[in-house]
């Protein structure tokens, strides 16, 4: 009998502990459980998302990583050239893919063609910053890339994840879709199996990886669960180690519930308000500067944007180096009676035609919220807030709109500030020679502190001249349980899964 009751006993501790499944795995040692988002593709050239660069950050090494003004050399062993139109990147030696292949020269260059030819959102990198007229394969480990002017901010525009190297098994298939499920890549860790969207996958420990090799931490489960809140509730409780997201309702008490156990960092997600210059009623700068004055960025961030947001200080949002100012530009602040008493000067916004403002419907959070908040100031006419799909908003913007008012949200691909600054206005028609002749001045350089300084030369202008007014970028959180530790972030590459550690 007591052999029954003790095998009885056995079976119910087991199914017990299956069925508390999540809390079982986020104990066990060597296993860290992470929470995030459904990514969706995780090609490295088409990863915006926190998730996907998460993932991204895990499965491959990028040629480099920047740290403010300091490029630090990871798959590249040195990036160099002489007159920054030749440029040379040598690679370390011993890379191989997790299918064991090693990683060459031919491997970037085939890929780099390979995003430009599909024009993933990534391979702006390519065709607008970087602009190469010739990349090969010098030998095994020596890729030479030439570009079309001198360009100092090479080695800033290898951290992008656009630029991560893909297999030859995947470039000669071109199975996009089926790699976007079960990428192979070069970094610490591998995917063991393919993503099962709904549910998520496994990170294991690459053995043969020959760079900085993760702690304690053999492997990663990553679990699906869009709901914020639900991440956020399953760390407090044990039945997971590390969630990506914070909602709104536990921003505030986010420092007490995690006092040392949280982070944000900045995302390269930034927001801006186009103004279409062809516009009469909106030529005069002045005017532009009241639009600005009359944005309350601050009220946006506690309602519709809830606080997953960095209210602007400037054009170049923090994720970009080099360009940050010691504190806001003034058209980054609200002032309303400033904002009333330049219209006033400039003879208002009245007449017969309502104020278009058209935006993105990904933005209709907060769109018709900042419609309502220009309407508030006397002499600005009725404003028309339209929401458009993705693609007929984007048809949009190429096409210059000659009238009101536009939402621009922009992913950038690398912490360049030409990337930050270059084509920016372009939506609004904004043409002006000494903004190009700045912007140009600080390609050409190659010590951190001119391309700042030149960079901000060039926001200068284009702050005073207001095509487009600076409104927030994107910040990320995540919180841990107490057994994880040395959790980081960064822009580009989310949380740095491979840093991480466990005290078990």
């Amino acid at each position: 009998m007591r052999g029954g009751i003790a095998v009885l006993v056995a079976v119910l501790v087991a199914t017990l502990a299956g069925c508390s499944g999540s809390g079982r795995e986020a104990a066990e040692p060597g296993v860290l459980s992470v929470g995030l988002r459904e990514p969706g593709s995780l090609l490295p050239a088409q990863a915006h998302t926190v998730a996907q660069r998460t993932i991204v950050g895990a499965l491959w090494t990028p040629l480099v990583t920047v740290d403010q003004d300091r490029v630090e050399p990871v798959a590249a062993e040195s990036v160099t050239s002489q007159d920054q139109v030749n440029w040379t990147v040598r690679l370390r030696p011993g890379m191989r893919f997790h299918d064991g292949t090693p990683v060459t020269a031919k491997s970037y260059v085939d890929t780099w063609q390979a995003v430009a030819t599909e024009r993933w959102p990534g391979s702006r990198v390519l065709t607008d910053v970087l602009r190469p007229v010739r990349m090969r394969a010098a030998d095994e480990t020596t890729v030479e890339i030439v570009l079309d002017r001198p360009f100092g901010q090479v080695p800033f525009v290898l951290a992008s994840p656009a630029l991560l190297p893909l297999p030859e098994s995947v470039l000669s298939t071109r199975d996009w879709s089926g790699f976007a499920r079960h990428p192979v890549g070069t970094g610490p860790y591998k995917m063991t199996e393919a993503w099962r969207p709904g549910n998520g996958a496994r990170l294991t420990r690459f053995d043969a990886y020959s760079g900085r090799r993760p702690g304690k931490v053999r492997d990663i489960a990553l679990r699906v669960i869009d709901d914020p809140m639900a991440q956020y509730d399953q760390v407090r409780s044990g039945d997971l180690d590390l969630a990506t997201q914070v909602p709104k309702a536990r921003h505030e008490s986010m420092r007490k519930d995690f006092p040392d156990r949280h982070v944000l960092w900045p995302l390269s997600e930034v927001s801006y308000l186009g103004i279409a210059v062809a516009d009469t009623r909106l030529a005069e700068a002045a005017v532009r500067h009241a639009l600005a004055l009359a944005v309350g960025r601050e009220e946006l961030e506690r309602g519709p944007l809830g606080y997953q947001v960095d209210l602007a200080q400037g054009l170049a949002p923090p994720a970009v180096p080099l360009t940050q100012r010691s504190g806001p530009c003034r058209p980054c602040t609200h002032d309303p009676e400033a904002a009333k008493a330049l219209l006033e000067q400039s003879g208002g916004l009245t007449g017969p035609v309502p104020l278009r403002f058209d935006a993105d419907s990904a933005q209709g959070q907060w769109a018709p919220a900042l419609a309502e908040q220009l309407r508030r100031v006397p002499g600005v006419p009725e404003i028309v807030p339209t929401s458009l799909p993705g693609p007929e908003f984007r048809a949009l913007l190429a096409n210059r709109p000659s009238d009101g008012l536009f939402t621009i949200t922009r992913t950038l691909w690398s912490p360049s500030p030409y990337e930050a600054l270059s084509g920016l206005a372009g939506p609004t028609g904004y043409a002006d020679e000494g903004f190009d002749q700045m912007l140009a001045a600080s390609e050409a350089t190659t010590d951190p502190a001119e391309i700042g300084r030149l960079s901000r030369l060039a926001e200068n202008q284009l702050l005073r001249d207001l095509p487009v007014i600076p409104l927030w970028s994107a910040h990320g959180h995540a919180v841990w349980s107490d057994r994880v530790f040395n959790v980081t972030a960064e822009a580009l590459g989310g949380i740095d899964l491979a840093f991480v550690d466990l005290r078990d």
